[in-house]
């Protein structure tokens, strides 16, 4: 059994919430979690650099000029490489579909081990943000650096924007500092990310992502 430390924005521990060991997956393994990974960081590559072919520039059909009696060389397609706006030749096209599926369950299974990983690690507890009733940026940074994480990659894991506007305001100036839905809880962040700090309204949302709800 797990505990997450629970902290209001003095740095002052003012409780925990249990986890229980079954949600402590162990469904992953390390070549699922570098395919999962591996997978991201293809998929938000940006394949834009297509150029168009005389088959695929948008031109009429018509000869440039009749095919005999004017001297000139037969010119049989306004849409030619020769001509302004006639298709490309020897510039950038896209290969293929570079996009790399993952698999819904395999894609669930490794955030629950990624977050695991930060439980048993101590990177991740909850913050009670309620008494903060408008942005104050100080707070935040006093509160990281009693936690001694001021500095690292953090990410603040909220309900909603609206419940945490007060807290999304205070620190989305805060350098390596980062907001996200719990929701919308992204492997590859919660990989790259130091510590982890659950907003308290957040909390059962987080239990049912842990547990593969």
């Amino acid at each position: 059994m797990a505990t997450l430390k629970k902290y209001d924005l003095s740095g002052k521990e003012i409780g925990e919430v249990v986890i229980e060991d079954t949600l402590l997956t162990k469904e992953a393994n390390s070549q699922m979690i570098k395919d999962y990974l591996t997978a991201i960081r293809a998929n938000a590559r940006q394949w834009c650099a297509h150029t168009k072919s005389r088959s695929e520039v948008s031109h009429s059909g018509q000869k440039p000029h009749p095919q005999k009696g004017t001297g000139r060389a037969r010119q049989g397609y306004l849409g030619a490489p020769q001509y302004k706006g006639g298709g490309r030749v020897g510039t950038p096209r896209a290969k293929f579909d570079q996009h790399v599926s993952i698999n819904q369950k395999e894609k669930r299974a490794a955030v629950r081990f990624l977050l695991s990983e930060k439980i048993q690690g101590n990177q991740l507890f909850v913050l009670k943000s309620s008494g903060l009733k408008k942005p104050a940026t100080k707070k935040v940074v006093d509160f990281l650096a009693s936690q001694q994480i001021a500095g690292k990659r953090v990410l603040f894991l909220g309900l909603t924007p609206k419940e945490d506007e007060n807290f999304v305001r205070s620190m989305r100036n805060i350098p390596k500092a980062e907001f996200m839905l719990v929701a919308n809880t992204s492997g590859y962040d919660v990989a790259l990310t130091s510590t982890i700090v659950i907003l308290e309204p957040a909390v059962e949302k987080f239990l049912e992502i842990l547990g593969g709800v």
